[in-house]
C-alpha cells in the first residue's frame, strides 16, 4: 500500500486520503487502544487526525457531557510520543460546551474562548485545521472573520474548515473572506457516500470552482456499505435506525453486495474507493473503534475501480441527476 498524499483543496498542505476521525476516542474506544490506534495510523502514514471539542462522552456516572475527552486523549498521545509536528491536527468549534449563553456557535468571544480550551486540551500551541462544525446564522460573516483573522496571526490556527454548510454558505464565507484579504475555507466536512449524494446537486460543483477540499463523513453509511447483509441476516445487533434503513434499502443494499463479491473487494473498501475517485475529495474521515477497524480501512487504498464498475455503482445508487441546475431543469 502506498500513501499518495493530496493536497487540502488549493492549499499547499498535504494530508492523506484517509483521516482518523477521533469522535470514538474516550466514549466506544478506550485511551489505550486509542493510543495504539494513532501509533499504527501515523506508522501507516495516516498524518491527519481530525477531532471536536465535545468529542468523547460520558466517562463516569455522575458526568452529564464529558466533553473535551477526545482532545484530551490526542494531547496525553502527543505529550507521550513528541510526534506533534509530524501531523495535521485538526478540531472544531460551534457545539454547546457549558450551559451558558455564550458557551456555543461563532461569536468572535465564543471562538477565542473556545481555541483557547482546545488548545489547552490538546496540549499544543497551535491547530493546523480549525473548522466550523455548523452554520450561525446569527452572528455575521465579519465577525466569524475578524476572530478567525485573529488566531491566525497569533498562530494559534493555520487553516480553517467549515463542516455541514450548504453550497451558498460556503460561498457567502468564501466571499467575506476574500473582502478581508484571507486564503477563507480551505476544506468542507459533508455527509457523502453512496447512499447520500444530495451534496452532487450544488455543493460539489461549489467547492470546485472555489478550490475548497471535500472530506467526506460518514463514508460507509453508518454500516449500510460494510457487508451489513450477512451480518444482520446472522443475527448480529444493529441499531434499530440503521436496521430500518436496512430494510428500506435492502433491494440496493443486495445488489451492491453481489457487485462486491463479484469483483472480489469488500464492501466498506468500494465505498471508501469511490468516495476517493472523485477529485473534488480531499480525503475521507474514517472513525476506526478498533485497530482491526483501522486497519480494514488502510485496506481500501489498494482499491481501484474500474469504469465499468463505476458506471454500475451508479445504476445502484443513483445521484440527484446530476449538477444543479441542469439535473432539474432544461
Amino acid at each position: 500500500m502506498t500513501m499518495n498524499y493530496r493536497h487540502l483543496g488549493r492549499t499547499g498542505l498535504r494530508v492523506s486520503p484517509l483521516i482518523l476521525g477521533t469522535m470514538n476516542f474516550g466514549e466506544l474506544t478506550d485511551e489505550a487502544t486509542a493510543f495504539r490506534i494513532m501509533d499504527e495510523a501515523l506508522d501507516a502514514g495516516i498524518n491527519h487526525f481530525d477531532t471536536a471539542d465535545v468529542y468523547g462522552g460520558p466517562q463516569k456516572p455522575d458526568m452529564e457531557k464529558g466533553y473535551g475527552i477526545s482532545e484530551e486523549i490526542i494531547g496525553r498521545w502527543l505529550a507521550k510520543s513528541g510526534k506533534r509536528d509530524r501531523i495535521v491536527l485538526a478540531t472544531k468549534v460551534y457545539q454547546p460546551m457549558e450551559t451558558g449563553p455564550n458557551d456555543k456557535y461563532l461569536s468572535a468571544y465564543r471562538i477565542r474562548r473556545a481555541c483557547e480550551a482546545s488548545l489547552e486540551r490538546l496540549g499544543t500551541d497551535h491547530i493546523d485545521l480549525y473548522q466550523m462544525h455548523h452554520v450561525d446564522p446569527d452572528t455575521p460573516w465579519a465577525e466569524v472573520w475578524q476572530a478567525m483573522e485573529q488566531l491566525i496571526r497569533e498562530g494559534k490556527i493555520t487553516y480553517v474548515g467549515s463542516s455541514n454548510f450548504a453550497a451558498w454558505n460556503i460561498v457567502q464565507a468564501q466571499y467575506e473572506a476574500e473582502k478581508r484579504g484571507l486564503l477563507g475555507l480551505a476544506s468542507e466536512q459533508s455527509l457523502y457516500n453512496l447512499t447520500q449524494r444530495t451534496i452532487e446537486l450544488e455543493m460539489v460543483p461549489a467547492l470546485r470552482a472555489l478550490g475548497i477540499g471535500l472530506i467526506p463523513w460518514s463514508p460507509v453509511g453508518q454500516g449500510l456499505l460494510t457487508g451489513i447483509l450477512a451480518k444482520h441476516d446472522e443475527g448480529r445487533r444493529s441499531s434499530d435506525r440503521l436496521t430500518q434503513q436496512l430494510e428500506k434499502l435492502r433491494p440496493q443494499v443486495e445488489q451492491y453486495e453481489a457487485l462486491c463479491r463479484e469483483i472480489g473487494a469488500e464492501p466498506q473498501h468500494v465505498a471508501l474507493a469511490w468516495l476517493l475517485h472523485n477529485p473534488v475529495v480531499t480525503a475521507a474521515i474514517t472513525g476506526p473503534r478498533t485497530l482491526d477497524q483501522l486497519r480494514d480501512n488502510i485496506a481500501a487504498l489498494d482499491v481501484t475501480l474500474s469504469e465499468d464498475t463505476l458506471k454500475r455503482l451508479d445504476e445502484i445508487w443513483p445521484g440527484p441527476g446530476g449538477e444543479a441546475p441542469m439535473a432539474y431543469a432544461w
